[in-house]
């Protein structure tokens, strides 16, 4: 048997865990420069309010239902997410992380377990000791534990968990699933299938194999076993590392300085260094890239990137912050309003697989390991950001964020503060 985790409405619902009287009230969070709704809570969903949104479109709906506005809150949402993970963990020999508010249980191998009153504990252990509501889905396969998930935000009576095994069960909730909401049915699958009556999963699944084979490949053929109940998409419970990373923003407004571009340029860059580091790997290759508002016809555009190669792959702070640096004085051109930048790593490879040259200076590999080493761990402790590079300036990115909730949970100056009388 396979779970599936998800939290409900996970961004709107991490905001109202510090704020007890959002309880009831339509909540949405906006995406960066506070631009489109990203996550809706249900009584946001109700008012007609669509996924993705713009913010000036919405506005009379916001003001006139007194819905609850915030930016995006990353740091709050993805230490909520860990904390559910950490519940999780206390229910399954392996948890495989699929996104910031799903994860799969593997559940295989556990046996004389009452899994329908199994499901609905874990839902309820991790309201408990998060505040976050999750639907459970419990079934034979990963594809069908999703659909079992997606139950228990449709009947609130299955009290967060659903155990869908039985095959008149399954076969029941198939011939009402839309086809497009099967996982691993894509948007250009959809159309194909619909136009030869495959209206549902059910359907799907008495199509013969030869025409899925031929309509949607190997994909398509594992999503239709594990609809009939076969188990093919594998358990990944190991990390596998990013082949690439990219930190990008968009910015509130241009920017026409190279100090400011640089500065900016300089934070994506040490959020790539700490991501390579979190994932214990190194980046031979980075690129930098700038490009002004396409949106804005009347003004002069360019797209600018610069290439920028380690001789030696290399994860250290100051000298993939440098590098962005250096190349960003580089491909700034005077007179152009940057309205987005970022920062690429390619050519990843574990720590482990570094090939060091006869010519490396060592001491100096060693010496900005040691000062890396203490930057992260005095961020660790004290809040991201308390130690910084001098060219990255306050630390911040230049974005409208002005409904952003405190950080909670990894700011100590955000902390809840609690009176008893």
């Amino acid at each position: 048997m396979f779970a599936l985790a998800d939290c409900n409405n996970f961004f709107a619902s991490c905001e109202r865990v510090f704020r007890p009287d959002l309880q009831g009230r339509p909540i949405i969070v906006l995406s960066s420069n506070d631009g489109c709704a990203v996550a809706r809570s249900n009584e946001a969903k109700a008012l007609g309010i669509k996924m993705g949104a713009p913010l000036f479109q919405i506005k009379d709906i916001v003001k006139r239902h007194n819905v609850a506005l915030f930016s995006g809150n990353m740091a709050l949402y993805g230490d909520m997410s860990q904390r559910v993970r950490w519940v999780l963990e206390e229910y399954a020999p392996s948890v495989e992380v699929y996104s910031i508010d799903e994860c799969f249980l593997d559940l295989r191998g556990m046996t004389g377990i009452d899994f329908d009153a199994y499901a609905k504990e874990i839902s309820s252990q991790c309201w408990r000791q998060t505040s976050i509501p999750v639907s459970v889905g419990i079934a034979p396969t990963k594809t069908l534990a999703k659909i079992a998930s997606k139950l228990c935000k449709q009947y609130p009576k299955l009290r967060g968990g659903c155990y869908m095994h039985r095959p008149e069960d399954i076969e029941k909730v198939l011939r009402k699933f839309p086809i497009e909401d099967v996982w691993g049915i894509g948007r250009r699958s959809t159309p194909k299938l619909k136009a030869i009556g495959v209206c549902t999963a059910y359907d799907f699944t008495q199509l013969s194999r030869p025409t899925v084979q031929s309509m949607l490949g190997i994909t398509g053929l594992r999503t239709w076993n594990e609809l009939r109940g076969v188990a093919c998409i594998e358990f990944e419970d190991g990390f596998e590392a990013k082949q690439s990373i990219c930190v990008s923003r968009s910015f509130s407004s241009e920017i026409y300085d190279v100090a400011e571009l640089q500065e900016q340029i300089a934070n994506f860059a040490s959020t790539v260094a700490e991501k390579l580091r979190g994932q214990r790997s190194a980046t031979a290759e980075m690129v930098v890239f700038a490009y002004t508002n396409r949106f804005k016809e009347s003004q002069p555009q360019t797209y600018s990137n610069s290439l920028i190669t380690f001789a030696t792959p290399t994860a250290d702070h100051r000298t993939i912050v440098a590098e962005a640096a250096h190349a960003t004085q580089k491909l700034f051109k005077s007179g152009y309003g940057y309205k987005k930048a970022g920062v690429v790593a390619t050519k990843i490879l574990p720590e482990g697989e570094i090939m060091r040259s006869l010519f490396d200076d060592t001491a100096a590999l060693e010496r900005e390991q040691k000062i890396t080493s203490a930057l992260d761990s005095i961020n660790a402790t004290f809040g991201a950001g308390t130690i910084k590079l001098a060219v990255q300036g306050s630390g911040k990115i230049k974005s409208a964020s002005e409904s952003q909730s405190p950080h909670y949970t990894t700011r100590w100056s955000d902390i809840p503060k609690a009176s008893v009388k």
